[in-house]
């Protein structure tokens, strides 16, 4: 898939602004063809050399990027030379889904497996035996704390954690009650 198909997609544009910041956006957002200095980017884009390095070593950290150096043999100055390297996104956004997926299950686990008490003056949660522990009782403003009823959350994170084996097109591991 070329960088230009790839770019125009909303989801893959997210998950490079996720990565690289609004900064850095410019750089990932125009991949030139073949190899480019930092500099070249940062006085195509307009751009500060530091905000573009930033974002270059990012996308190398995610192996979106990819650079070789090269030596000036008068100077002894190093040039970096980068390759973006785009095609392996979508593995990464898999990967990045999975990742969303064990979270979600863990979570979802942990809203099932306990009891929640709320303050309904300051908005803070509590499990059954902080709650315990603080008589029943918020400890920043003393107000009671009452029972929570979380099933609406735990139905939520049930719904995104089936849409996103959907995709994935993994089974949901039927779980002991």
């Amino acid at each position: 898939m070329a960088f230009e198909e790839l770019l125009e997609d909303p989801v893959i544009q997210k998950y490079l602004h996720e990565l690289v910041g609004p900064k850095g956006m410019p750089v990932a957002a125009a991949p030139p063809d073949g190899e480019v200095t930092d500099e070249e980017l940062a006085e195509e884009l307009g751009l500060e050399l530091n905000d573009v390095r930033r974002a270059l070593f990012i996308l190398y950290e995610n192996d979106l990027a990819s650079y070789r150096r090269l030596r000036d043999e008068d100077s002894g100055w190093l040039t970096y030379l980068w390759t973006f390297e785009y095609d392996k996104i979508p593995e990464k956004l898999e990967e990045e889904m999975y990742r969303l997926l064990d979270a979600l299950e863990d979570r979802e686990q942990y809203e099932h497996d306990n009891e929640f008490y709320l303050c309904d003056v300051c908005g803070i949660r509590f499990e059954f035996g902080e709650a315990m522990d603080f008589g029943f009782e918020c400890p920043e403003c003393g107000s009671p704390v009452d029972a929570m009823e979380n099933t609406a959350l735990v139905q939520a994170m049930e719904d995104r954690i089936d849409a996103l084996r959907d995709e994935l097109n993994v089974e949901r591991e039927e779980t002991e009650a």
